[in-house]
């Protein structure tokens, strides 16, 4: 009979012995080739240890069923509903008319027939100044027209009272201008009663500042000076025409440095690539880095914070016996002037500092078997990496898919918001057989198209002509259909979200469940787990994701009210809404956190949502201290990896367009501001190391469960081996036996 002796476990270089007995191997081997799987027939044990272990199972299981099937056919539901608020929103919404100013009668100022008349005429611009920066995107409550040129001069009715002449009005199209009086067309606003110098802002005719003085409200013609008056011949409000003139020459000096920007941009554009695939390829040199010296970031870490804590302590006691006698105060200047007595000051410091500092280092004395063991999984995660480099490309897949779904999403957003948008107001004959005006039969005859509204008492009704708005489109209920593309919106993302986790934790267990790595990892691993996700478990990805979606819907309508009630003076309704919102925040982190090891169970076992989430929850609670070390060990590294790379970039981003890297000062940019194409870098490069250190981060998730699963079902006998490398094997005492011979 041999000697056990200790196996070394799986070996991460691939140098690993089989230590299966021959039969076990032979039936492996056998299993291999009728299924033709190179090496990978089936899944880790999932039945209970008391059946055995068939040490030829290995990788995630294969022989799967569709799970969660009826949220799957929901799902589809969801999105062919989606797809009928699409159709709707693109029948009968226009985004035209979000870019092309719009007049008075539903007219786009620059299509078809107003095709030369590009821009937009306000009639009075007090009217303007009351909405303020509104201006922009709703226009003004006053009547609108298509003009060929803005103003170039400024202009007062009055001025043609006496004269009569019309040819300098800006009036309405189809406005009588033969056969009625210039006050006349002013006071039925058909034409404007004044007007002052503009220059085009976005198609929109807005004044300048420097051509009236506010102070008088007075307008400067042919060297006399005339008040600004409007259409019923009243004194225009200096304060709110100033407010107005303000808001434009805000939005001018915007604009101007916003054209300045664009021009950056354009001129550094190939540049600004350049930094982004030098922030990727640091990323994946950083992620091999990171085998070898996890370690050592992780302990001197350690270190430093424990240091910390013992130099202030130190330092403390050594300022207490200097100032030990003496009665000195220390003042300090917060919010108020503080007064300290030193010498109690530095004593209770020292306490406060001395007591945390024996608390941290007893906690990592306590908690230092586990930190080797979260180390020893990060270069784990770095070896799987390394192994699969398919992986790193992975993530772009939902990122593009996530970046497609908000492009649907503002697409049908906006064709939404212009439905029911054209709105005119204006006036339209209609007069019965005898003369008179038939109101109830004009409305009977436009149905929902029309809506009344208050007219100016002069304008309710003048020769059979009524006063309101019409509607051009079906406005009413698109509010609800907003909420239902937001709601898919959330949805969508979340299921692409799940979509790459599920694919990516497949891929890692079938690193960690190879008894010999690499050679029994499967030839692709990622398309592996991608079909078995995208086969059976679609209907499980659109449940995790759609309990984040409910969440987030909730936490948006809670933003929604906050905003609403910020100027409310209820002090109780604002506690109770932060409270609901931090609840629903701590809801959706615990969800993620769910959702995602939930899926990572999945990936090995196949089991529905509800199980997998149970299963993994299980599992993390019985580990509850070795889940929260590693989970705290690798964000804070992660942390550290990401601010190094960006912080790599952005250094060399700001000496090249600085221009103080002499040997490419050549290809350094003319720029208005330089530290544009610098924090577009430093942005992207952040994305970019994200996603690259998401991957590292599953895949360190996904071993440490499958090493929680491993230590429970495994006990290093034949039969059931280890499937950890020796660094862990050591770490926690354990060891693979050779069979006896026999």
């Amino acid at each position: 009979m041999g000697k056990k002796r200790e196996n070394g476990g799986s070996n991460m270089e691939g140098s690993f012995t089989d230590v299966r007995p021959k039969g076990h191997r032979d039936k492996a081997h056998k299993g291999h080739r009728d299924n033709g799987t190179n090496g990978h027939s089936s899944a880790t044990p999932d039945t209970p240890l008391k059946k055995g272990y068939d040490p030829s199972r290995q990788g995630p299981k294969r022989k799967r069923s569709c799970t969660d099937v009826i949220c799957c056919l929901i799902f589809f539901i969801f999105i062919v509903g989606l797809g009928v608020v699409a159709y709707f929103a693109f029948i009968y919404g226009d985004p035209q008319l979000l870019v092309y100013p719009q007049d008075s009668n539903g007219n786009l100022c620059g299509k078809g027939a107003y095709e030369k008349k590009k821009y937009l005429f306000f009639f009075d611009l007090v009217e303007c100044g009351r909405v303020g920066p509104g201006v922009f995107i709703n226009g003004c409550p006053t009547p609108q027209v298509c003009v060929e040129k803005c103003p170039d001069t400024n202009y007062v009715f009055v001025e043609d009272i006496i004269s009569q002449n019309k040819s300098r009005l800006i009036c309405k199209d189809g406005a009588n201008l033969q056969s009625r009086r210039v006050e006349d067309l002013v006071k039925r606003k058909d034409c404007a009663a004044y007007y002052l110098k503009s220059k085009a802002v976005l198609n929109r005719c807005l004044p300048i500042t420097e051509i009236l003085a506010l102070g008088n409200k007075l307008i400067q013609l042919d060297g006399k000076n005339y008040s600004m008056v409007d259409h019923n011949n009243n004194t225009v409000d200096g304060n709110d025409l100033n407010l107005g003139l303000t808001v434009y020459k805000s939005f001018l000096t915007a604009k101007e440095y916003g054209d300045k920007i664009i021009a950056d941009v354009v001129a550094s554009w190939w540049m600004i690539l350049v930094g982004l695939v030098v922030a990727m390829l640091i990323s994946m040199i950083w992620i091999v880095l990171m085998r070898f010296i996890s370690g050592f970031m992780v302990w001197l870490t350690i270190l430093l914070f424990v240091s910390i804590w013992l130099l202030l302590t130190v330092a403390c006691w050594y300022l207490y016996y200097q100032a030990k006698g003496k009665n000195e105060t220390l003042v300090v200047y917060l919010i108020w002037q503080l007064s300290f007595d030193k010498e109690n000051l530095f004593l209770a410091g020292g306490i406060i500092f001395g007591v945390i500092f024996v608390l941290v280092f007893f906690i990592l004395l306590f908690l230092c078997q586990r930190i080797r063991i979260a180390v020893a999984l990060i270069g784990h995660g770095s070896r799987a990496v390394g192994s699969m480099w398919s992986t790193l490309a992975w993530p772009i897949i939902p990122f593009i898919l996530q970046l497609g779904v908000v492009a649907l999403w503002g697409c049908i957003a906006t064709f939404l918001a212009t439905v029911g948008r054209a709105q005119a107001q204006g006036s339209m004959n209609f007069t019965t057989n005898n003369g008179s005006t038939d109101y109830e039969a004009f409305k009977a005859s436009v149905k929902n198209l029309f809506e009344e509204i208050p007219c100016d008492s002069n304008n309710t009704e003048i020769g059979g002509e009524v006063c309101g708005f019409f509607k051009y489109g079906k406005g009413d209920y698109t509010i609800y259909l907003q909420i239902y593309n937001l709601f898919m919106l959330f949805w969508l993302v979340n299921f692409v979200a799940a979509l790459g986790q599920l694919t990516l934790s497949g891929a890692f267990a079938s690193y960690y469940w190879a008894f010999n790595k690499p050679k029994d990892i499967p030839a692709f691993p990622l398309l592996g787990a991608f079909w078995r996700c995208f086969r059976y478990h679609l209907g499980s990805l659109a449940f995790g994701s759609l309990l984040i979606a409910i969440v987030q819907i909730i936490r948006a309508f809670l933003e929604y009210l906050d905003s609403k009630l910020k100027g409310s003076e209820n002090p109780v309704a604002q506690f109770f809404l932060k409270c609901l919102k931090c609840c629903f925040w701590c809801l959706e982190k615990f969800l993620r956190f769910l959702c995602k090891n939930a899926f990572i169970m999945m990936s090995v076992y196949g089991k529905n949502f509800c199980s997998s989430a149970k299963r993994a929850f299980e599992l993390l609670l019985r580990n509850v201290v070795r889940a929260f070390v590693l989970d705290k060990v690798t964000d804070f590294l992660f942390v550290i990896c990401k601010l190094m790379v960006v912080g790599a970039v952005g250094v060399i981003a700001y000496f090249f367009f600085d221009g103080r890297i002499k040997f490419l000062s050549a290809y350094t940019p003319q720029l208005n501001f330089y530290f544009v194409p610098i924090i577009i870098v430093v942005i992207g490069s952040y994305i970019i190391a994200d996603i690259f250190f998401s991957v590292y981060e599953m895949a360190v998730d996904t071993i440490f469960l499958c090493f929680l699963e491993d230590i429970e079902r495994n006990d290093g006998t034949p039969e059931k081996p280890y499937f950890m490398g020796k660094d862990l094997m050591k770490i926690l005492g354990k060891k693979n036996l050779k069979p006896k011979d026999s």
